[in-house]
C-alpha cells in the first residue's frame, strides 16, 4: 500500500524560509555587490560549432567534466584494490600486516588532501617517471595508441602528471576503503570463522570462501558511496594544473568575471553526477535488502 505525501504546517514553514533565504541571497547580491546576471555566456563554455567539422563539440567545460569522471572512475579502480588489501592486512593474524595497514590508514587519514597532493605530484612526477623513461616511452608510442590514452586518460604530454592525481586520489581514497572493507569483515558472526576452521578451511579459505562473500553485501553501498566523495574529491587535484571541471571553471571564470554564473553551473554539473550515483546506490540498497 502506497504511502500518501502530506504537508505538514512545519514542512510549509521550512520550505518558505528556504525561499526566503534563497531571494534575500539573489537580492543581496544585486543590490550590495552590483552584479549583472548574465547566464548567456554559460552555454558557448559548454558546447561550440566546430565549423571544420561541422558539428557542435564539447568545449571547456564539458572536457573538464569529462576528465574529472576519468579522474574518479581511475582513482577508483586503484584504491580499491589498495583498501582491500590494507583490509586485509588489518585483519591479519601477523602483528607486521596489521602495523602495516594501521599505519597506511592513520598516516593518510590524518594528512590533509592539499599536502598528499604536492608529495604525490613531485615524488612521482618529477621523480620515478623521469627516472624510469616512461615519458619517452609515451612519446614513442604509435599515433592510434596516443589517441586511445587521450580518450582513455589525458593526452600524453600532460599524462605523467594525470597518473600522479589518480595515485593521490587512490591513496587518499583508500584508506577509506580500508575501513569499510575491515568493517565488513568484522561485522561476520565469529562463529562463521569458528565453523569454517572446524571444517578444516586455512585462514585464506576462510575469507575466500565464507567470510568474503557475506561481507561483501554488507560492504557493497558504503563502497558505492566512497565513489561518489571520490568525485567531489578530485576538485583538490585542480592545484597541480589537472584540467578538471574545477579548474577549468576558475580559468573561465579568470577571464569573463563572471563568478556566480560559473561557479553555480558547476555545482549542477557536480550535483547531476553524484545525485545520479546516489540514486544507483539506493537502488542498490533496496535490491540487496529484498535480495
Amino acid at each position: 500500500m502506497k504511502r500518501r505525501l502530506r504537508f505538514r504546517v512545519l514542512d510549509l514553514v521550512i520550505l518558505g524560509c528556504i525561499a526566503a533565504c534563497t531571494i534575500w541571497v539573489v537580492h543581496r547580491v544585486r543590490v550590495d555587490l552590483r552584479y549583472n546576471w548574465n547566464w548567456g555566456v554559460i552555454p558557448q563554455f559548454l558546447f561550440y560549432h566546430d565549423k571544420d567539422q561541422g558539428r557542435w563539440v564539447p568545449n571547456l567545460l564539458i572536457l573538464g567534466f569529462m576528465t574529472t569522471i576519468k579522474l574518479s572512475i581511475w582513482a577508483t579502480l586503484l584504491a580499491t584494490p589498495i583498501g582491500t588489501l590494507m583490509a586485509l592486512f588489518r585483519n591479519s593474524r601477523s602483528l607486521l600486516r596489521r602495523m602495516v595497514g594501521r599505519t597506511y590508514v592513520e598516516l593518510i587519514r590524518n594528512m590533509p588532501p592539499l599536502v598528499l597532493v604536492f608529495i604525490v605530484y613531485y615524488f612521482i612526477s618529477d621523480q620515478v617517471i623521469r627516472a624510469v623513461g616512461i615519458e619517452g616511452l609515451l612519446r614513442s608510442l604509435s599515433p592510434g595508441t596516443q589517441d586511445f590514452l587521450a580518450r582513455c586518460c589525458a593526452p600524453v604530454p600532460k599524462l605523467p602528471v594525470f597518473a600522479s592525481a589518480v595515485v593521490m586520489l587512490a591513496l587518499y581514497e583508500g584508506a577509506y576503503i580500508t575501513e569499510i572493507v575491515r568493517g565488513g569483515i568484522q561485522s561476520i558472526e565469529r562463529g562463521q570463522w569458528e565453523a569454517s576452521g572446524a571444517l578444516g578451511f586455512t585462514r585464506w579459505q576462510q575469507l575466500r570462501h565464507v567470510i568474503f562473500p557475506q561481507a561483501i553485501v554488507r560492504i557493497l553501498p558504503p563502497l558505492a558511496g566512497q565513489v561518489i566523495s571520490t568525485i567531489k574529491d578530485s576538485a583538490i587535484v585542480s592545484v597541480i594544473s589537472i584540467q578538471e571541471l574545477t579548474f577549468q571553471g576558475m580559468e573561465i571564470m579568470s577571464s569573463t568575471y563572471r563568478t556566480f554564473e560559473i561557479w553555480i553551473t558547476i555545482t549542477a554539473m557536480y550535483f547531476i553526477v553524484t545525485f545520479a550515483c546516489s540514486l544507483a546506490v539506493r537502488r542498490l540498497e533496496l535490491g540487496m535488502q529484498r535480495g
